[in-house]
């Protein structure tokens, strides 16, 4: 969701204490739409990050870092004329608007003190940062909008700098409880009670009220809202699926019920760094692991179509017993067979009361010649349909390993995870390695480790070629190997090192199985065996293996078991 007028507010009473006073050390700009201030303020250095970017726009300190580019930006390089060494004087906001404006002191080049404001639009479309100068004026802005682009609102230097227009909806916290119930009776009735509230009030996102709209009585609801707001009692919570993020409010949110879990963080900050790195991580993996993903699933694809038209052809090669059938009732009554004949009867001694049959011959050959055309595609048929079981097979095998390909990509985490996936495909020979000497892939990574509550030690592969590192190089003969049953995933091993495992250890290594595979969510089959009773056969792909003397445990994933027993 965009960062709405309620979370920002939060946030700006968060970031006063420590932002009141700070020193601009640096300035820097990592990319077009992303600004970061490196402030000295009393509890030190601190990076303040201000993005304008679409979807991603907001404030707040990070610990993240950044690589710059070579040359910094024209906007970069005017703030950094005025900006360094200014200090924040004060954080300004329009009641409940989604704009922040730092007021900071400057002091120029010959030394004398001045005044300038940058500004933050942090709103849809108009999402921009400002710089204003100590009489309104606009020194240079992100985003500069003519009057040809934008004729009520032009920005542009030298002119006087005008906030974006308000909406024309009366603010949720500027009313009264008897003002709110006014408002929103004024709404058609017919529609739902979330766009009632979106379309009465403002200052309140879609979120919040369908988060409203639970409510049996919206009144108490709104009432409710008002008095959390006015007393600044903020509950910032993340909504993630499984590991992704997906959603952040300032209060707990009920609405998606067990669709989504919630994680709860001390400050607005804190979750605004941890929700867009998380998201910023993953998409920019995806956008990398694109061409590997494309690469898997095409070759996939065209084993699929191969297979199913080998398939087909075994099929046609069923008919092979008919082939040899006639071959033989031609032979038993060669006496009687001239060339030219197109058919003749005979009795079938194959079946159990010999009953009669027509048997169709060629016309233009002699019986044996007949004879021996049939026997001949009985042979050619039986020769192609053990030829093509072996290639049907091959290609199953090779179907599975690509499809543990995708399931690797899709839950690829990092630049590693890539670089396993990338030198696994090389070594199949399913891309070219590059020619280019300076170009090196990322180091082999270890397993993940995990401790049961009892205190086992429990190692995770994240790969094909990593699951047989640990299941032929680094689990020994004893330990427990666990697997989900006929589908892609992780190998799992507990270890044994220190006798038998307990029954919750083994559970707990099952559902992480289950939860680093392709499963998808519900309950899910693991089988396991000891380490010794898992062989890998001769030529078989990377993290293809059988396994004997197994049992079977029905669990669900639990991605929160394995954040919390991840070492």
């Amino acid at each position: 969701m965009p960062l709405d007028a309620i979370y920002l507010t939060a946030l700006r009473r968060e970031l006063e204490p420590t932002l009141l006073g700070a020193k601009i050390d640096r300035i820097t700009m990592p990319e077009r739409d992303l600004v970061i201030l490196s402030l000295h303020s009393r509890e030190g250095k601190r990076k303040l990050l201000i993005s304008a970017k679409g979807g991603a726009a907001r404030l707040h300190y990070t610990e993240q870092s950044f690589e710059n580019p070579p040359q910094p930006p024209m906007f970069c390089m005017l703030l950094r004329k005025y900006l360094l060494g200014a200090r924040v004087a004060a954080i300004e906001q329009p009641p409940m608007e989604r704009m922040l404006a730092l007021v900071l002191d400057t002091q120029d080049e010959l030394g004398v003190l001045g005044r300038k404001k940058l500004v933050l639009e942090l709103m849809g479309k108009c999402r921009n940062i400002v710089l204003v100068d100590g009489e309104e004026r606009v020194v240079d802005c992100l985003h500069r909008a003519d009057f040809e682009s934008n004729e009520k609102r032009p920005l542009l230097p030298g002119l006087y700098y005008a906030p974006p227009p308000s909406q024309d909806k009366p603010s949720f916290f500027a009313l009264t409880a008897d003002e709110r119930r006014t408002a929103l009776a004024a709404t058609p009735a017919d529609k739902p009670m979330d766009k009632r509230l979106l379309d009465a009030f403002g200052g309140l996102s879609p979120l919040v009220c369908r988060e409203l709209a639970l409510w049996e009585d919206v009144d108490a609801a709104m009432s409710a809202l008002a008095e959390r707001v006015e007393s600044e009692r903020w509950e910032p919570t993340l909504l993630k699926e499984g590991d992704k993020p997906r959603d952040f409010s300032f209060m707990p949110i009920r609405q998606y019920g067990e669709l989504y879990t919630a994680e709860s963080f001390d400050s607005c900050g804190a979750l605004l760094d941890a929700f867009y790195t998380r998201r910023d991580r993953l998409e920019s993996i995806q956008r990398r692991s694109a061409d590997l993903f494309r690469t898997a699933k095409t070759a996939r694809d065209r084993l699929l179509r191969k297979r199913d038209a080998r398939m087909r052809e075994l099929k046609a090669t069923e008919q092979r017993e008919e082939y040899r059938r006639r071959g033989d009732l031609i032979t038993a009554n060669m006496y009687r067979l001239k060339k030219g004949m197109a058919s003749f009867e005979a009795q079938d001694f194959y079946a159990e009361d010999c009953p009669t049959v027509t048997v169709p011959l060629d016309v233009l050959k002699t019986p044996q010649q007949n004879a021996a055309q049939q026997y001949k595609l009985y042979n050619k048929a039986k020769t192609a349909q053990r030829i093509l079981t072996g290639l049907i097979a091959d290609a199953e095998e090779e179907i599975a390993y690509l499809e543990s390909v995708l399931d690797e990509l899709a839950r690829a985490e990092s630049e590693r995870d890539l670089g396993d996936v990338r030198r696994e495909l090389m070594s199949g020979g399913y891309i070219r390695a590059s020619k280019d000497k300076r170009q090196k892939l990322p180091a082999p990574r270890k397993p993940l480790r995990f401790l049961s509550d009892t205190g086992r030690e429990i190692l995770v592969g994240r790969g094909n070629a990593e699951n047989d590192q640990l299941t032929f190089h680094t689990a020994r003969r004893t330990d427990l190997w666990f697997h989900v049953q006929k589908l892609p995933g992780s190998h799992v091993v507990l270890s044994q090192q220190e006798g038998e495992a307990d029954e919750e250890s083994i559970r707990q290594a099952a559902i992480l199985a289950a939860t680093y595979s392709a499963s998808g969510g519900g309950k899910t089959a693991v089988d396991y065996t000891m380490i010794k009773y898992v062989k890998k056969p001769t030529g078989a792909r990377p993290g293809r293996v059988i396994f004997t003397d197994y049992e079977t445990l029905v669990v669900e994933p639990d991605p929160a078991l394995a954040q919390r027993l991840q070492a």
